[in-house]
């Protein structure tokens, strides 16, 4: 996957709660395995049935931060939801919370979930909607921006941190200690009736 670099992008707002990921990415478009092609129908029966639902919206096109309430994610493990939003070019998605299998999901694919605190959630969807917000994510630093220069800090768990900021997915992550793999398994004892490894 992709290194994360910092991001500085305008905010698209989502303002509901329990957004999940049938919502996300509805089932009728999970034809295939692939990872490409999810992000044409991200939140496709929510924009189908409102103009002015803010991917349909001209100020928000091309952000790639997404800011929405509690619970984000829920309902079915479908991996394609983080797909879809990765697809459509999102790459941070800001929250109170996400529910775990998403989270987990995101981890692995590179999306990076910034959880802040309701208020601060509320005052981000707030000026977004409002007047259109930009806003800075580093996640080496672990802060989200404001133009203003006041920042958010956020809790983000380190071995998921290295892994997303230099690109490595869970294999990538093993593959990138193969030299200590192979020290390691050449100094292993084995016992009478056994060979080492590779022999």
């Amino acid at each position: 996957m992709d290194k994360f670099v910092t991001i500085k992008s305008k905010v698209v707002p989502l303002p509901m709660t329990d957004v999940d990921t049938d919502l996300i990415i509805p089932a009728q478009f999970l034809t295939s395995i692939s990872r490409e092609g999810f992000g044409q129908n991200l939140f496709r029966r929510l924009r189908d049935n409102d103009p002015n639902f803010p991917f349909n919206l001209d100020k928000f096109k091309g952000a790639a931060v997404l800011v929405a309430g509690n619970n984000f994610g829920c309902g079915s493990s479908r991996e394609h939801a983080v797909w879809a939003l990765s697809g459509a070019g999102i790459k941070v998605v800001i929250s109170p919370s996400f529910a775990d299998i998403f989270a987990s999901n995101s981890a692995k694919n590179g999306l990076v979930l910034v959880k802040l605190s309701e208020a601060q959630v509320e005052r981000l969807l707030v000026e977004a909607q409002a007047n259109g917000l930009e806003v800075e994510v580093n996640l080496d630093a672990q802060a989200v921006k404001l133009p203003s220069g006041e920042e958010f800090s956020f809790e983000f768990d380190p071995f998921r941190k290295h892994s997303i900021i230099n690109g490595l997915d869970d294999i990538d992550y093993i593959l990138s200690h193969k030299k200590e793999i192979e020290t390691f398994r050449a100094g292993q004892v084995v016992g009478p009736n056994c060979t080492k490894a590779g022999k």
